[in-house]
């Protein structure tokens, strides 16, 4: 009973800041406006298929990396908290971004990854696929949120989606250094395949969700001209630091 009880707290207290979260960094479309996972991405491989074998193999693969710095880099990578990505993606951006240093940017990063995830949420919904823990009976790298993710879904990632988003948005602007920042995203999503709670097509998948929730950011008026005040606020930046 005390079990159940701290769990009802701890998804009270997580839904309350998500909801407040979402109040002060809107995603910048509406749903119906972003396109349609279900509709350009295929589905998940079905069992026995090509496709499910490579996703086997690779989650043979990702166990295999567990040991040493990979699996570290994949434990730390399973954060979603936003300032803690900008933060681990700093030395690849070449500049410490964090709400003191660069709030204009963290602002964009924070509605940015709110209109990724919400590309993700119709796909993961519609298909509910088992993630690999679960169809093996195994653990994973990260054992203190194996509970809540077995009923989640794992296609696609959600994760994925962050970490890719992030990079594309960072390489906007700072194209100087986007081959540094692209690997990290990449990285990011191979985080999820090691670790043991996404198919190696799960995460594949939401590099091309993100990236078409990309797209059609470009069109979106209010997210162009929050790109251009961070922009203005890195450039002031690097000017103060060069002085």
């Amino acid at each position: 009973m005390k079990r159940i009880l701290l769990l009802l707290v701890s998804f009270v207290t997580v839904w309350s800041a998500w909801g407040q979260n979402a109040q002060q960094f809107p995603a910048y479309l509406k749903a119906e406006e972003l396109p349609d996972a279900v509709i350009f991405l295929p589905p998940p491989p079905e069992e026995g298929s090509a496709h499910f074998t490579l996703d086997q193999a690779m989650y043979e693969w990702g166990k295999t990396q567990r040991e040493g710095d990979r699996g570290l880099q994949a434990i730390a990578e399973g954060t979603t908290d936003v300032d803690t990505m900008a933060l681990m993606f700093s030395k690849a951006f070449g500049l410490k971004l964090c709400q003191e240093d660069t709030p204009k940017t963290i602002h964009l990063l924070k509605r940015s990854i709110r209109t990724f995830r919400l590309g993700a949420s119709k796909p993961k919904a519609h298909y509910m696929r088992l993630r690999p823990f679960v169809f093996h009976h195994e653990g994973t790298l990260i054992p203190e949120w194996e509970e809540e993710e077995r009923v989640t879904g794992s296609y696609p990632s959600g994760h994925t989606v962050r970490g890719w988003g992030m990079a594309l948005v960072l390489a906007q602007l700072n194209p100087e250094n986007q081959d540094q920042l692209l690997l990290a995203g990449y990285e990011w999503g191979q985080s999820r395949v090691i670790a043991g709670y996404h198919w190696q097509s799960d995460v594949n998948a939401s590099r091309l969700l993100a990236s078409a929730c990309f797209a059609r950011l470009q069109a979106c008026e209010e997210y162009l001209e929050d790109v251009e005040a961070a922009r203005k606020e890195l450039k002031e930046l690097l000017e103060k630091r060069d002085d």
